[in-house]
């Protein structure tokens, strides 16, 4: 753009036939300059430029009016007005990174089921939010409230839970029990709220067993609640005094608050978290890849281990600390599967160079003192039965050998005791007897299918059971001996 001309605010009338080319010249290059005009006088050839100036808004607004540009702009606000209050308000907002958040006015989906009872050996529920215990006499009861924008949208339901491991008949099933908004009203007040999660579980069933107690309740029981790192309340139903003192080291180990009794309680304790029923994957053992951080059975050992404060996991085996001689404890049951000669094996132990501690299990013994017993131990040898459980207090490296029984009993004492001595990092020697071994073929003789075919028994179900609470063991000392030739190597002697 050039430089815009400066007029003259006149011009005479003689010099505007003169004038006529500049003037032309002018009106040209003034088309090119902002904020002038030319207006024309009452002389059709006297050329004044002014200003450009906007018309006064009062002036204006009547021109408006009377224009069809009005009418439109008056049509387009009414019908925006309409639009504007006729439509629920939808508000929407953006989370910290950004995403869209649906709006309000939209319903959420309904709520997923919060119990699971696909699993074949357990059942769960999992509920955050508004979690409410409750019991009376012959019930116990979880109520669950969903949350706000849940409520409308979910439907009411009624699960009835076995809350220990492996779905025990016989225990006291929790009943839990989903709520909306028409259901409300049956959720009862809360007298007792807490700020920590906590898990339900059933004791009772078979847990006056030794290996039932840890592998339907405290390796599940593990599993669960390990991983809240002791700010758990742990919440029993079937609750025994017996028991909460026996294994009271690992209860205290998992949460420092005392077990609630949920029979007996008369409060209606609320959660913001809740877990009902124990998650025990397999027998006396956990599967890594479903437990929490990987836990497996090293990780539940080395925590009963620091339970009952035994030496830490660096501890060398005891035949390794300065002894002359490796210690074995030999499990002597005085029931079923037990050694009719077993002062004959105790000397035949001996003579293979171990140093011999008795074990006969009771259900009265002290745990701390079978701990630091076992602890003490390089070998626990037993019969296969409960008191091979003791392997939980051992250190690593240690060798367990089970004495398995006749009568096809092998897959048993491998998942029972063998894989789980190995993901807890001891040593698993299995010593199969032979028929002779076993009382069964002085009963029955060796022609009879209790000894020929045994499948025939586990095939009529309970007949098998004669396998397990009949038999008892003459174990032959030199055809037992090359087992504890393997037993020193592994211990490197």
């Amino acid at each position: 753009m050039g430089h815009c001309p400066k007029m003259q605010n006149s011009m005479g009338a003689n010099q505007g036939a003169q004038n006529s080319e500049k003037t032309k010249r002018f009106l040209e290059e003034t088309r090119e300059c902002p904020g002038h005009a030319i207006q024309k006088g009452e002389d059709q050839n006297q050329l004044l430029p002014v200003p450009l100036q906007m018309k006064p808004f009062n002036k204006l607004w009547p021109a408006l009016m009377e224009s069809k540009l009005a009418i439109a702009l008056f049509a387009g606000l009414l019908v925006g007005a309409v639009v504007l209050f006729s439509v629920p308000p939808q508000f929407s907002a953006h989370g910290g990174n950004g995403e869209e958040i649906a709006p309000v006015s939209v319903l959420p989906p309904p709520l997923k089921p919060i119990c699971d009872l696909s699993d074949r050996r357990y059942d769960c529920c999992e509920m955050w939010g508004d979690a409410r215990t409750a019991s009376s006499a012959n019930r116990s009861s979880v109520y669950f409230i969903p949350s706000p924008s849940q409520l409308a949208t979910t439907a009411v339901a009624t699960w009835s839970i076995r809350s220990q491991s492996r779905k025990i008949v016989g225990v006291r099933e929790v009943i839990v029990r989903s709520l909306n908004l028409s259901s409300l009203r049956e959720a009862p007040n809360c007298t007792v709220r807490r700020s920590l999660p906590a898990v339900v579980f059933a004791l009772g069933g078979l847990t006056f067993n030794y290996w039932h107690a840890f592998s339907d309740v405290l390796v599940p029981l593990f599993t669960t609640a390990r991983d809240f790192g002791s700010e758990v309340e742990l919440v029993a139903t079937g609750a025994q005094g017996w028991f909460l003192n026996k294994y009271g080291r690992v209860l205290g180990a998992l949460s420092p608050y005392a077990v609630v009794d949920l029979d007996a309680d008369g409060e209606v304790r609320c959660y913001p978290h809740l877990i009902v029923g124990l998650r025990g994957h397999r027998d006396f053992d956990i599967d890594s890849a479903r437990a929490p951080n990987g836990y497996d059975m090293l990780a539940f050992r080395l925590f009963v281990r620091a339970a009952y404060s035994l030496p830490p996991p660096t501890a060398a085996l005891p035949c390794r600390s300065g002894g002359t001689k490796p210690r074995l404890m030999i499990i002597l049951r005085g029931a079923t599967r037990r050694f009719v000669n077993a002062d004959a094996v105790v000397s035949a132990i001996e003579r293979a160079g171990f140093q011999v501690v008795r074990m006969e299990p009771t259900s009265t013994a002290g745990m701390d003192a079978v701990a630091r017993e076992v602890d003490a131990c390089d070998v626990l040898v037993g019969a296969h039965g409960a008191g091979l459980t003791n392997m939980v207090f051992l250190r690593t490296g240690a060798v367990v050998v089970q004495v398995i029984p006749w009568g096809k009993m092998e897959p048993y004492g491998e998942g029972f005791f063998g894989a789980p001595a190995a993901h807890m990092g001891i040593r698993h020697v299995a010593y199969s007897v032979a028929a002779e071994e076993s009382t069964l073929y002085d009963k029955y003789g060796k022609a009879h299918p209790v000894i020929t075919d045994s499948d025939v028994f586990y095939r009529n179900g309970s007949n098998a059971k004669l396998y397990w609470q009949e038999q008892n063991i003459r174990l032959n000392t030199t055809r037992f001996a090359p087992t504890l030739e393997t037993v020193k190597r592994m211990l490197r002697l």
